[in-house]
């Protein structure tokens, strides 16, 4: 998601992209995918042009952001 969203920004600066996703499927109860849409949803309609991503609860610039893999999160970088 990363990797898209560094190509995304450097291509697109005339519109507001979000990217989202989750840690856990969809379709397991305690799933964070429902709760990162929404905050999808909230930057798209809030943010200036550009790329972002939202997972976690939080909204990260294309360019200042990364998977923390040890962790299973996405951190500012």
């Amino acid at each position: 998601m990363v990797k898209t969203a560094k190509l995304l920004g450097k291509e697109i600066n005339n519109k507001t992209i979000v990217l989202f996703g989750a840690m856990m499927p969809y379709s397991i109860k305690s799933s964070d995918a429902l709760f990162n849409l929404g905050v999808a949803l909230s930057a798209v309609q809030t943010k200036k042009c550009g790329v972002y991503i939202a997972m976690n609860g939080q909204v990260f610039d294309f360019d200042k952001v990364e998977k923390n893999k040890r962790q299973g999160i996405f951190i500012s970088s």
